[in-house]
């Protein structure tokens, strides 16, 4: 008869907990497990890995790529997923939802874009100093836009505005 240990079995019920929540999660040879929601017409899935020291690294794939962080335990990942879903069902209260999507994912080609650009060419001084000066104006313009903006959601403090 096998045995299994309690962090298996701790996680055996974190992966009920998200099938109750309405999740499809597949286990990738029983370290990497990929989790996916349909909320409406939106995909919302997630990656998350047990690492060498049992802790766990967790991402969010679709709609659009968000590395999400390091967790002790699998309970850390099932709360964050919780607030995650939640938060995005609240976005899609917004009728600019779509456009939201839409701008992260145009936000995430950019990084993309510019590791390649300095990954595979010989970019000058001046040529990086006006994207930096380009990215500051944007992030500036976020924290604008934030200051005058509506908080609707207040179960959790945002992360990179601390």
């Amino acid at each position: 008869m096998p045995v299994m240990s309690s962090r298996l079995i701790k996680h055996q019920i974190c992966i009920e907990e998200l099938r109750q929540l309405g999740a499809n999660v597949v286990s990738i040879q029983g370290v990497m497990f990929y989790v996916k929601f349909k909320i409406n017409d939106t995909k919302v899935s997630y990656m998350y890995h047990i690492k060498t020291d049992n802790t766990y690294y967790l991402e969010r794939i679709k709609p659009y790529f968000m590395a999400i962080g390091d967790y002790k335990s699998e309970e850390d990942v099932i709360d964050i997923i919780k607030i995650d879903l939640e938060q995005f069902k609240n976005a899609m209260n917004s009728k600019n939802f779509n456009e939201f999507i839409a701008v992260d994912k145009s936000i995430s080609k950019l990084v993309r874009y510019f590791e390649d650009l300095y990954l595979y060419y010989n970019v000058s001084k001046d040529d990086l100093g006006i994207i930096k000066d380009e990215v500051n104006v944007l992030l500036d313009k976020i924290l604008e836009i934030k200051s005058r903006s509506k908080r609707v959601y207040h179960k959790k403090e945002p992360e990179s505005f601390k």
